[in-house]
């Protein structure tokens, strides 16, 4: 074999071994969880029950496997959230920021193949009569060549470049990850926006009820008074009274513009009509339920701690490229075709031409080597601590949440009893005014007592449902769209696959 055809042949497998270099990058170890193994003994949670996601869904082992469109029952939000999934402007940025960082993955892996090309020049020089080595010859020379050509390839006996590769790969799924983080989010800032509309229109109906029981208070003292049975003082609390709830009426009524105005902007466009019926506000908007597990389930359901580590093994990574930059860096540039001083006899037989350059650069000084160095172990620190706070972040979430269903329900039922106690004291309140026994001032402050009892029952209950919506989301709820089938929403509105590359 010729010298040419051996080194030829010998390129293959310099390839091969650049692309299975070794990696200099430190072993992977998962830091360990800085949270309890479980959650408070004061904040359980039943798992099974009538309404329990096992029941509704048998695929759903956690919450993370029930899909929204089981978990919220009204027919109308479910739409809502369809809608906010295919519309909204924050979903769209993160799939386009999934769509970014493949290619800058892609941009990356590239760099450990090699680049042929073929291409073509020519060359045409006019030299003066003194500087030609005949003085016959002509005085423009012509230099021809063709052929395909490799760029200067970087042969990656120490991983550098495999290990920026890997940074980047780590970094796409990192932000595949934050677009699952978003979906999740919408989902519950949809349903949290929801309920608060609702929560507004029923106020609406309260103070509104209230305001025609105030009326007709007030037409009473004014009868009264015009009797000469109740004082100038009686008639100028219950125009008070009536007043105030006026008052609390219009800012309602803005409460209600204003909450309907959040849950356009997330919906990322007009709220449409022709949307089903809304149901019955109350507990039964969602599951009375759902598999809460262990804190280390986070590790694995929610996609902000797995985004987390995918950004911590990217951070790993980029410590072996900066160890591999202290060895050689070998790279090598070829060229097979053909060369002729004529362009007719360009491809002859005979003007076969090859070029093979190799090039080897050692450091000498490295002074910038080491501080990307540093660099690089400094940001894997901070990847580190990232990784840590999002874990104990996450324990947070669920534990208060877990608190809020170990509470709410006690709540609702005394201020439900509280209610019932202050309309019968209202009631003997106004009895005991009627016929003399009392001043208005005992009928003042019953209706103020009822009033308030009941603008907080609505106020607690609207609580209670939002803790569960952050329960839900807080142990990795709301990716899914139905549990059974596996399958998301995307912001298309299209069905697809859960699976993100690479996990």
């Amino acid at each position: 074999m010729s010298s040419r055809g051996l080194r030829l042949a010998s390129l293959p497998v310099l390839i091969s071994l650049a692309v299975a270099g070794c990696s200099l990058a430190p072993k992977y170890e998962r830091p360990g969880m800085p949270v309890p193994d479980q959650y408070s003994g004061s904040a359980a949670v039943k798992n099974t029950g009538p309404d329990s996601a096992s029941t509704v869904s048998p695929q759903a082992q956690s919450s993370s496997d029930l899909g929204w469109s089981e978990f919220f029952t009204d027919l109308r939000l479910k739409s809502l959230i369809s809608l906010a999934l295919a519309n909204n402007r924050d979903m769209r940025i993160a799939v386009e920021r999934v769509q970014e960082a493949r290619a800058q993955y892609g941009i990356a892996a590239s760099d450990r193949l090699p680049t042929i090309g073929a291409g073509a020049n020519a060359q045409m020089t006019g030299n003066p009569e003194n500087l030609r080595a005949n003085a016959d010859a002509d005085s423009v020379t012509r230099y021809y060549q063709a052929g395909v050509g490799m760029t200067a390839f970087e042969l990656d006996f120490f991983g550098r470049v495999r290990n920026l590769s890997e940074a980047a790969f780590q970094q796409y799924l990192a932000t595949g990850q934050a677009r699952r983080t978003v979906h999740i989010n919408l989902v519950a800032q949809v349903a949290e926006a929801y309920f608060r509309l609702r929560t507004t229109q029923q106020l609406n109906t309260l103070m509104q009820s209230t305001q025609q029981s105030r009326r007709n208070t007030l037409d009473l003292v004014q009868a009264r008074y015009d009797g000469g049975v109740a004082s100038a003082l009686d008639l100028n609390q219950a125009r008070a009274q009536f007043d105030t709830v006026r008052a609390d009426l219009i800012a309602i009524e803005r409460a209600e513009a204003q909450a309907r105005n959040a849950l356009t902007l997330l919906l990322g466009t007009t709220i449409p009509d022709g949307l089903p019926a809304a149901a019955v506000f109350g507990k039964d908007q969602v599951l009375a339920a759902i598999p809460v597990g262990l804190p280390s389930d986070l590790l694995e359901r929610r996609p902000d701690i797995m985004g987390a580590e995918n950004s911590l093994l990217a951070a790993n990574a980029n410590i072996g490229a900066a160890k591999a930059a202290f060895f050689p860096n070998i790279s090598i540039t070829g060229l097979l075709g053909f060369a002729s001083p004529q362009l007719g006899g360009l491809f002859g037989s005979s003007q076969h031409f090859w070029q093979f350059s190799p090039q080897l650069t050692v450091p000498i000084f490295s002074g910038g080597v080491a501080g990307n160095l540093d660099l690089a172990k400094a940001r894997n620190n901070i990847a580190v601590a990232q990784y840590e706070k999002t874990i104990q972040t996450a324990f947070r979430e669920v534990a208060d949440a877990l608190a809020g269903e170990a509470t709410y329900s006690g709540q609702i039922e005394a201020l439900r009893a509280l209610e019932a106690s202050a309309q019968e004291t209202l009631r003997l309140a106004k009895l005991r005014y009627e016929t003399g026994i009392d001043s208005f001032l005992q009928v003042q402050t019953a209706e103020v007592d009822l009033y308030t009892v009941q603008q907080n029952f609505l106020q607690i209950g609207m609580d209670s449902l939002l803790n569960r919506v952050e329960l839900y989301k807080a142990l990795g709820g709301g990716w899914l769209r139905d549990s059974a089938s596996g399958s998301e929403t995307p912001a298309n509105g299209t069905e697809t696959g859960t699976a993100i590359e690479g996990t």
